[in-house]
Protein backbone atom coordinates (compact mmCIF):
# COMPACT_ATOMS: atom_id res chain seq x y z
CA UNK A 1 0.00 0.00 0.00
CA UNK A 2 1.60 3.17 -1.15
CA UNK A 3 2.08 5.79 1.20
CA UNK A 4 0.99 8.48 -1.06
CA UNK A 5 -2.13 7.17 -1.54
CA UNK A 6 -3.12 8.33 2.03
CA UNK A 7 -4.67 11.67 1.74
CA UNK A 8 -5.81 14.32 4.67
CA UNK A 9 -8.10 15.82 2.39
CA UNK A 10 -9.28 19.32 2.60
CA UNK A 11 -11.34 21.35 5.71
CA UNK A 12 -14.48 22.30 3.49
CA UNK A 13 -15.00 18.99 2.78
CA UNK A 14 -16.73 18.84 5.77
CA UNK A 15 -18.76 21.42 4.96
CA UNK A 16 -19.16 20.24 1.31
CA UNK A 17 -23.42 18.80 0.37
CA UNK A 18 -22.16 15.43 -0.58
CA UNK A 19 -20.10 14.71 2.31
CA UNK A 20 -22.67 15.41 4.56
CA UNK A 21 -24.91 13.40 2.68
CA UNK A 22 -22.49 10.27 3.35
CA UNK A 23 -22.15 11.29 6.90
CA UNK A 24 -25.95 11.71 7.85
CA UNK A 25 -26.12 7.75 5.74
CA UNK A 26 -23.31 6.72 8.31
CA UNK A 27 -25.49 8.23 11.09
CA UNK A 28 -28.59 6.75 10.34
CA UNK A 29 -26.99 2.79 9.13
CA UNK A 30 -25.18 3.00 12.55
CA UNK A 31 -28.10 3.74 14.48
CA UNK A 32 -30.52 1.22 12.98
CA UNK A 33 -27.71 -1.01 14.00
CA UNK A 34 -27.51 -0.46 17.09
CA UNK A 35 -31.18 -0.05 17.54
CA UNK A 36 -31.84 -3.31 16.00
CA UNK A 37 -28.34 -5.23 17.99
CA UNK A 38 -29.17 -3.42 21.38
CA UNK A 39 -33.37 -3.89 21.21
CA UNK A 40 -32.88 -7.46 20.57
CA UNK A 41 -30.64 -8.11 23.65
CA UNK A 42 -33.02 -6.13 25.78
CA UNK A 43 -35.85 -7.64 24.43
CA UNK A 44 -34.36 -11.56 24.69
CA UNK A 45 -34.03 -10.44 28.33
CA UNK A 46 -37.46 -8.80 29.29
CA UNK A 47 -38.80 -12.21 27.81
CA UNK A 48 -36.41 -14.42 29.68
CA UNK A 49 -35.95 -12.91 32.85
CA UNK A 50 -32.83 -11.37 31.41
CA UNK A 51 -31.48 -15.09 30.50
CA UNK A 52 -29.30 -12.76 27.25
CA UNK A 53 -26.04 -14.86 28.67
CA UNK A 54 -27.86 -18.11 27.67
CA UNK A 55 -26.72 -19.85 24.69
CA UNK A 56 -30.38 -18.98 22.94
CA UNK A 57 -29.63 -15.90 24.12
CA UNK A 58 -26.30 -15.92 22.06
CA UNK A 59 -27.37 -17.04 18.94
CA UNK A 60 -30.43 -14.35 19.18
CA UNK A 61 -27.72 -11.92 19.33
CA UNK A 62 -25.82 -13.65 16.61
CA UNK A 63 -28.82 -13.75 14.45
CA UNK A 64 -29.95 -10.35 15.16
CA UNK A 65 -26.88 -8.28 14.31
CA UNK A 66 -26.25 -10.14 11.54
CA UNK A 67 -29.17 -9.13 9.96
CA UNK A 68 -29.05 -5.29 11.36
CA UNK A 69 -25.83 -5.24 9.95
CA UNK A 70 -27.12 -6.00 6.27
CA UNK A 71 -29.31 -3.71 6.29
CA UNK A 72 -27.17 -0.93 7.71
CA UNK A 73 -24.83 -1.47 4.98
CA UNK A 74 -27.03 -2.35 2.39
CA UNK A 75 -28.55 1.24 2.81
CA UNK A 76 -25.42 3.10 3.03
CA UNK A 77 -23.35 1.24 0.02
CA UNK A 78 -24.16 3.60 -2.24
CA UNK A 79 -24.34 6.73 -0.59
CA UNK A 80 -20.90 6.60 1.94
CA UNK A 81 -19.76 3.03 1.37
CA UNK A 82 -21.72 1.57 4.47
CA UNK A 83 -19.09 1.47 6.72
CA UNK A 84 -21.08 1.70 9.79
CA UNK A 85 -18.00 0.85 12.03
CA UNK A 86 -15.15 3.12 12.68
CA UNK A 87 -13.04 0.40 12.40
CA UNK A 88 -13.68 0.04 8.83
CA UNK A 89 -13.66 3.39 8.37
CA UNK A 90 -9.85 3.72 9.56
CA UNK A 91 -9.02 0.68 7.42
CA UNK A 92 -10.37 3.01 4.60
CA UNK A 93 -8.45 5.52 5.37
CA UNK A 94 -5.39 3.79 5.44
CA UNK A 95 -5.96 2.45 2.10
CA UNK A 96 -6.39 5.27 0.38
CA UNK A 97 -10.23 5.01 -0.37
CA UNK A 98 -11.18 8.18 1.93
CA UNK A 99 -9.55 11.30 2.84
CA UNK A 100 -8.72 12.10 6.97
CA UNK A 101 -11.40 14.70 6.84
CA UNK A 102 -14.04 12.30 5.38
CA UNK A 103 -13.37 9.44 7.73
CA UNK A 104 -13.53 12.33 10.95
CA UNK A 105 -17.08 13.16 9.93
CA UNK A 106 -17.75 9.71 9.57
CA UNK A 107 -16.33 8.73 13.07
CA UNK A 108 -18.42 11.20 14.11
CA UNK A 109 -21.57 10.17 12.87
CA UNK A 110 -21.20 6.99 13.90
CA UNK A 111 -20.66 7.37 17.53
CA UNK A 112 -23.71 9.84 17.54
CA UNK A 113 -25.77 6.87 15.68
CA UNK A 114 -24.85 4.79 18.55
CA UNK A 115 -25.49 7.14 21.42
CA UNK A 116 -29.06 8.35 19.91
CA UNK A 117 -29.54 4.99 18.80
CA UNK A 118 -29.49 3.90 22.53
CA UNK A 119 -31.23 6.86 24.09
CA UNK A 120 -33.86 5.91 21.70
CA UNK A 121 -34.03 2.43 22.95
CA UNK A 122 -33.92 4.05 26.36
CA UNK A 123 -36.62 5.86 26.10
CA UNK A 124 -38.81 3.52 24.13
CA UNK A 125 -38.49 0.79 26.76
CA UNK A 126 -39.06 3.19 30.00
CA UNK A 127 -35.74 3.93 30.56
CA UNK A 128 -34.40 -0.07 30.87
CA UNK A 129 -30.53 -0.34 31.07
CA UNK A 130 -28.39 -0.92 27.28
CA UNK A 131 -26.31 -3.83 27.38
CA UNK A 132 -22.88 -3.51 27.92
CA UNK A 133 -19.70 -5.30 27.26
CA UNK A 134 -18.19 -7.50 30.11
CA UNK A 135 -15.32 -9.84 30.12
CA UNK A 136 -16.32 -13.74 31.37
CA UNK A 137 -14.55 -15.03 34.13
CA UNK A 138 -11.86 -16.60 32.94
CA UNK A 139 -11.04 -14.27 30.52
CA UNK A 140 -8.47 -11.45 30.94
CA UNK A 141 -8.25 -8.08 29.31
CA UNK A 142 -4.82 -9.23 27.19
CA UNK A 143 -7.19 -12.07 26.17
CA UNK A 144 -10.42 -10.11 25.62
CA UNK A 145 -7.74 -7.77 23.29
CA UNK A 146 -6.54 -10.82 21.65
CA UNK A 147 -10.04 -11.86 20.83
CA UNK A 148 -11.15 -8.40 19.61
CA UNK A 149 -7.89 -7.76 17.24
CA UNK A 150 -8.86 -11.18 15.27
CA UNK A 151 -12.62 -10.60 14.79
CA UNK A 152 -11.99 -6.80 13.77
CA UNK A 153 -9.40 -8.24 11.48
CA UNK A 154 -12.17 -10.80 10.12
CA UNK A 155 -14.44 -8.06 9.28
CA UNK A 156 -12.26 -5.57 8.13
CA UNK A 157 -10.84 -7.97 5.65
CA UNK A 158 -13.96 -9.00 4.31
CA UNK A 159 -15.21 -5.35 4.17
CA UNK A 160 -12.43 -4.63 2.34
CA UNK A 161 -12.44 -7.75 -0.02
CA UNK A 162 -15.95 -7.86 -0.59
CA UNK A 163 -16.88 -3.85 -0.73
CA UNK A 164 -13.73 -1.75 -0.89
CA UNK A 165 -10.87 -3.40 -3.19
CA UNK A 166 -11.34 -2.24 -7.05
CA UNK A 167 -10.88 -5.64 -8.09
CA UNK A 168 -13.54 -7.56 -6.50
CA UNK A 169 -15.62 -7.50 -9.64
CA UNK A 170 -19.02 -8.79 -8.82
CA UNK A 171 -18.49 -10.40 -5.63
CA UNK A 172 -19.23 -6.71 -4.43
CA UNK A 173 -22.81 -7.31 -4.98
CA UNK A 174 -23.32 -10.01 -2.21
CA UNK A 175 -20.47 -7.55 0.45
CA UNK A 176 -23.68 -6.78 2.44
CA UNK A 177 -24.11 -10.24 3.33
CA UNK A 178 -20.63 -11.43 3.78
CA UNK A 179 -20.12 -8.60 6.44
CA UNK A 180 -23.61 -9.87 7.75
CA UNK A 181 -22.36 -12.97 8.27
CA UNK A 182 -18.52 -12.61 9.46
CA UNK A 183 -20.27 -10.90 12.08
CA UNK A 184 -23.26 -13.05 13.08
CA UNK A 185 -20.15 -15.99 13.33
CA UNK A 186 -17.69 -13.46 15.26
CA UNK A 187 -20.69 -13.24 17.59
CA UNK A 188 -20.75 -16.54 18.37
CA UNK A 189 -17.36 -17.21 18.71
CA UNK A 190 -16.64 -14.32 21.21
CA UNK A 191 -19.72 -13.43 22.53
CA UNK A 192 -19.41 -15.80 25.58
CA UNK A 193 -16.15 -14.20 26.26
CA UNK A 194 -15.99 -10.89 25.92
CA UNK A 195 -19.45 -9.75 23.97
CA UNK A 196 -17.52 -9.66 20.54
CA UNK A 197 -17.82 -5.77 19.70
CA UNK A 198 -15.77 -5.72 16.72
CA UNK A 199 -16.62 -1.68 16.78
CA UNK A 200 -16.20 1.20 18.95
CA UNK A 201 -19.20 2.66 17.64
CA UNK A 202 -21.36 -0.70 19.48
CA UNK A 203 -19.37 -0.08 22.45
CA UNK A 204 -19.67 3.72 22.82
CA UNK A 205 -23.34 3.77 22.52
CA UNK A 206 -24.37 1.92 25.36
CA UNK A 207 -21.45 3.08 27.60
Amino acid sequence: MPISRIALGRADEATHPEALKAALAEFLSTLIFVFAGQGSGMAFSKLTGDAATTPAGLVAASLAHGFALFVAVSVGANISGGHVNPAVTFGAFLGGNITLFRGILYWIAQLLGSVVACLLLRFSTGWLKTGTFALSADVSVWNALVFEIVMTFGLVYTVYATAVDPKKGNIGVIAPIAIGFIVGANILAGGAFDGASMTPAVSFGPA
